[in-house]
């Protein structure tokens, strides 16, 4: 992880990995993954040339080759950016379906409805879903409160988009059309360079 985007896991009141989405607990160094990014080899993808992984942050940073590979990768996965902002649905506030009380985040979204819907047995659209690309505004989730706590326990836009994406690929990062792998894999590499 770089800075930004772990201090984005680190933002929730139960911070959580943003790989595997295990408890984090700041403050405590990873020794053992320390050892291994500097006793692991690895290939510059642009100049081939072999080195250390805790050195290829700085050598991407001033290979050229290595940073043509990069944007190749970049045009391969972005599509045309769109001139329309104002055509991307809201993903980041959204209404209760139970009381349509308005303005929640995720999180906010999910703790309240714990608190004051969790015996309401109504099926209801999930705001979350119908918000992205491929969510249908018309599934009503039979039991709402299971859907949110077992989809909705971290955002999907820190996952995915976290930190450092959004400045380093903003096209990358307001596409959810584009494919994830491809986009994950692009914007991992990209962060090796970005210091």
């Amino acid at each position: 992880f770089c800075t930004p985007c772990l201090q984005e896991c680190l933002k929730p009141k139960k911070p959580v990995c943003g790989v595997c989405r295990s408890t984090l607990a700041p403050g405590s160094r990873a020794l053992d993954l320390e050892k291994q990014i500097e006793t692991t080899e690895t290939t510059c993808n642009g100049c081939n040339k072999k080195m250390y992984l805790s050195k290829m942050r700085s050598h991407a940073a001033s290979c050229s080759k290595y940073q043509n590979y990069i944007m190749e990768g970049v045009k391969a996965v972005t599509k045309e950016p769109l001139h329309n902002t104002r055509s991307f649905p809201n993903r980041f506030t959204f209404p209760c379906p139970y009381c349509s009380e308005k303005n929640f985040d995720q999180e906010g979204l999910v703790e309240h409805c714990k608190a004051l819907h969790s015996m309401d047995a109504k099926q209801v659209v999930c705001p979350i879903c119908a918000s992205m690309p491929w969510g249908d505004p018309n599934y009503r989730s039979a039991n709402f409160m299971e859907h949110l706590q077992r989809r909705h326990r971290f955002s999907y836009d820190t996952f995915v988009v976290g930190g450092c994406c959004s400045a380093a690929l903003p096209v990358l990062c307001q596409d959810y059309d584009a494919d994830e792998d491809d986009m994950m894999a692009q914007v991992l590499m990209r962060s090796l360079r970005d210091k």
